[in-house]
């Protein structure tokens, strides 16, 4: 472990995969939080997949393949608050067009760019280690967006997140919270492509937060833990890619998916404890 922390010091891109793993672990376990809190999981993946289509047109038209997965993903999020605000459509079957149109989009532009298709590996699977100093410098501002919203905005947030009807009858900005939420939430999904990629990130949004909601049933406490639980997996799925030489996104979602086995057993044997007592 020593020599591991050591070589994060002396090497640049572990450098910035330590640092990626802390901000993306914050702004995922906020976000995350808002996101199971008002059941929105699938909202989630389908914004995921569908900034795939960002991905490919950026790559067809020699764009930074993150920008167009970006634009995407807003573009994705505000479409489907709009039409399900406006009962135009279902909200999961809004959902499930545009996850799959936007899959479709990805493979059609990368199949029809020039030359040989790009290895898109990297934003499927993920790959930590690629991550630049730009990339750091963008996380970093994007955590610190959520912070400052989180911070002026956290009650209507909260009362949007449980009960959207009642904060409505107290005239709170509802339906504002509720683009402006979605927007975080790809754009949070963008800058965390690189940690865990298109195919995995969906756990990383929700698994903190279930955790963490296992700990506590406090909406701002759920959120620290959730942060806390997701930069400390992160860190540790990297460390596992370091010995063992496997994808550092596979390996975070098993700390995750392990940590969370852990703490229902231990919630699970509390309980038993306490009924046994009674």
């Amino acid at each position: 472990m020593m020599d591991f922390i050591s070589e994060i010091f002396q090497y640049q891109f572990l450098s910035n995969a330590a640092l990626a793993c802390l901000l993306t672990g914050i702004a995922c376990g906020i976000i995350g939080t808002y996101v199971v809190c008002r059941r929105l999981v699938f909202l989630s993946g389908g914004i995921t997949h569908a900034s795939f289509g960002g991905i490919g047109m950026a790559y067809y038209f020699g764009m930074n393949p993150l920008l167009g997965a970006l634009i995407f993903a807003i573009l994705a999020s505000l479409g489907i608050e709009t039409l399900s605000a406006r009962r135009q459509i279902r909200e999961d079957s809004a959902i499930g067009l545009l996850w799959s149109l936007g899959m479709a989009i990805g493979i059609i532009f990368i199949y029809l760019t020039p030359g040989y298709a790009p290895n898109l590996m990297s934003f499927l699977f993920g790959n930590i280690l690629s991550v630049t100093s730009e990339d750091i410098f963008w996380m970093g501002m994007t955590d610190v967006t959520i912070l400052l919203i989180f911070t002026l905005l956290s009650r209507p947030i909260l009362y949007t997140a449980f009960d959207r009807e009642y904060a409505r009858s107290q005239h709170m900005p509802t339906r504002t919270v509720s683009y402006l939420m979605s927007a975080l939430t790809a754009i949070t999904i963008v800058i965390t492509i690189r940690v865990v990629g298109i195919v995995l990130l969906i756990s990383l949004l929700t698994i903190p937060a279930v955790i963490a909601g296992t700990l506590t049933k406090n909406f701002y406490r759920t959120a620290l833990y959730a942060s806390l639980i997701a930069s400390l997996c992160a860190f540790a799925g990297l460390y596992v890619s370091y010995r063992s030489n496997i994808p550092s996104g596979a390996s975070t979602i098993f700390v995750l998916t392990l940590t969370l086995i852990i703490v229902k057993l231990l919630t699970l044997r509390r309980l038993r404890r306490q009924t046994a007592k009674v």
